[in-house]
């Protein structure tokens, strides 16, 4: 079995007298592809959010790659910060800027190449997305399926160990995320990076996940966890059942 790259124990998060989950246990190995899952206002954003070190959180551990992020501070917070990437919901890039200008951010803040060298990293990274043919073009003039995958390489810039994705079939058509889903297993399989997926996207989490966890708003914590697709034939737990068939409770 793969290591370990992400644990959490007992992971709570309140927001003053309201908590939004508690008791959340899990690990993440190296090189899977692991999906967070749950309805609207369930905590996969906020949960997205404590792995990447944006907040802390109110109870419990987690460590990422080793660390535990919610306390580090200074050099050794950067350095483990260029060992993971994220590519955000709207892919979050800057519109005055080219594709190629926007892969080369990260590349230009975190290392010392030269301006030729990033563009060739640049261009390699846009390259391995699909997006070979656009790195001059600015994201005003691209589709959502291809910012998507600008946000992918941009968030690959600096060859993370880890890459976090925010909802990345959210305001696609099926044909187009289904292209992105081939995306992320061919991407997961030639470049051993592992991949945290937030999404409520089902036909997603059934295409690309390995392992997944659900959390559920009514529960505040963690109802399920395992292969998507055992969880889908097994489960009896009956939000677990709703959600993965598509029925209403």
């Amino acid at each position: 079995m793969a290591e370990a790259v992400i644990r959490a124990e007992g992971v709570a998060m309140r927001f003053g007298a309201r908590t939004l989950f508690e008791g959340v246990s899990f690990e993440v190995r190296r090189g899977e592809v692991f999906v967070i899952l749950g309805g609207s206002g369930c905590g996969k954003s906020t949960l997205l959010k404590l792995l990447i070190g944006l907040l802390a959180p109110t109870a419990g551990t987690l460590s990422v790659l080793g660390e535990g992020i919610a306390t580090l501070e200074g050099e050794a917070r950067r350095g483990l910060l260029r060992r993971i990437g994220v590519m955000w919901q709207q892919g979050a890039l800057l519109g005055s800027l080219s594709l190629r200008e926007n892969v080369m951010l990260p590349i230009e803040a975190h290392t010392a190449l030269p301006e030729a060298g990033r563009a060739l990293v640049a261009a390699a990274k846009l390259g391995l997305v699909g997006l070979g043919d656009a790195t001059e073009r600015l994201p005003a003039e691209i589709s959502g399926g291809m910012l998507k995958r600008a946000g992918i390489a941009r968030a690959m810039a600096l060859d993370p160990e880890i890459l976090f994705l925010d909802e990345p079939s959210a305001g696609l058509d099926p044909i187009t995320s289904a292209g992105l889903d081939q995306l992320i297993l061919a991407l997961a399989k030639e470049t051993g990076t592992t991949f945290v997926v937030v999404t409520h996207e089902l036909q997603s989490i059934l295409a690309i996940g390995d392992r997944c966890i659900m959390l559920d708003k009514e529960a505040q914590g963690m109802i399920a966890e395992g292969d998507p697709r055992r969880l889908k034939a097994e489960s009896a737990h009956p939000t677990v059942r709703a959600f993965f068939h598509r029925e209403a409770l």
